[in-house]
């Protein structure tokens, strides 16, 4: 039998995975299942279950991404010389936001992974670890601000990430639920908060 290629593998994956977020978009989580994805994807029972074994493997997949993409960002502005301000920061983590809240975004169905992890626990573990690893991200942004004097020195930097933290998901909820306020008007505020 012939060696299946990296890039057939990937691609084939994305194809399951891209299938099931539209079938947990359209449907949500608990009516979706796995013979909906897999007509979704236009493959064979054995082609589907070969990468995901169960609907709860295609979840942490989603939740993988949703997370990933702002990991990425904020490894991204934590490296900058010089550092940004916070408020710009949190600006720029909110620039990714807002091109994952689409009606097809990954961000939409971030909501649904928090309402399932509360009933799965390998679910919760993995969505702990990935916003413990952005709050670490946020904390490094914090020391870097520390150092440049925006942020008091005696400030607690996990304290400070854990606050940035919940002004990014209160955004993005914010969008979801009533599409307001914009971005710009959110910072303004955010940076009203941070001035002296």
């Amino acid at each position: 039998m012939p060696r299946v290629s990296p890039e057939h593998l990937a691609a084939r994956r994305r194809q399951i995975v891209d299938a099931a977020r539209r079938c947990f978009l359209r449907e949500g989580f608990h009516r979706t299942t796995m013979q909906d994805v897999i007509a979704e994807a236009g493959l064979s029972v054995g082609a589907v279950y070969r990468y995901f074994p169960s609907k709860a493997d295609l979840i942490s997949a989603i939740a993988e991404e949703a997370v990933g993409g702002a990991e990425a960002v904020l490894d991204e502005v934590r490296h900058r010389e010089p550092p940004p301000p916070l408020a710009e920061a949190l600006d720029r983590a909110l620039a990714y936001v807002e091109t994952q809240l689409g009606d097809d975004g990954v961000l939409r169905i971030a909501v649904q992974v928090w309402g399932e992890a509360q009933r799965d626990r390998a679910l919760a573990t993995l969505v702990a670890g990935k916003y413990d690893h952005v709050r670490g991200y946020l904390a490094a942004l914090v020391r870097r601000a520390q150092d440049t004097g925006e942020v008091a020195a005696d400030a607690d930097p996990d304290a400070v990430a854990s606050a940035m933290l919940a002004l990014i998901l209160g955004w993005l909820l914010q969008q979801l639920l009533t599409g307001r306020p914009d971005r710009a008007t959110y910072i303004a505020g955010v940076r009203a908060l941070l001035t002296p």
